[in-house]
């Protein structure tokens, strides 16, 4: 039995996507998806920009994970990956100007708009620690 590219990368991907599905994000894997949660929203909602990318693992998951543990958090969460579900992730990022592509990245949307933004430069180098007080500083600005 042959075991083929794809079927690898999913193995070696899925992980990555657990890391943040675990927490309770819900990935957006179309753009219809992205489009259904993002249209008309009410409140505040988290949008990872998730990667295979070293940073991502040392920093931006373990950050967002830790953010999440602050007292006031976004009504919604959500995640695309990019590289990955690439229609899904060039949908969201339109919803991110002025900002250009950039993964990993942190959205903070407030009634479908952009209120918030973190870019890969502001991810690394950087410890989770600091991102997420970030994030925090972000969700006790925003989301109450």
């Amino acid at each position: 039995m042959s075991i083929s590219f794809e079927m690898y990368m999913n193995d070696y991907i899925q992980p990555m996507r657990d890391e943040l599905t675990r927490l309770g994000i819900t990935e957006l894997r179309t753009p219809e998806e992205v489009e259904a949660a993002f249209n008309d929203m009410k409140g505040t909602a988290l949008v990872v920009v998730n990667s295979v990318c070293g940073c991502a693992a040392g920093n931006a998951r373990p950050a967002v994970a830790q953010s999440l543990r602050n007292d006031v958090k976004p009504d919604h969460l959500y995640t695309v990956f990019a590289g990955q579900d690439k229609e899904a992730t060039a949908k969201a990022r339109e919803y991110f100007a002025p900002y250009p592509p950039s993964s990993p990245s942190i959205a903070l949307m407030k009634d479908g708009k952009l209120v918030y933004f973190i870019e890969r430069h502001q991810i690394e180098g950087r410890t989770a620690e600091m991102i997420a007080a970030d994030l925090n500083g972000a969700f006790n600005e925003y989301c109450k």
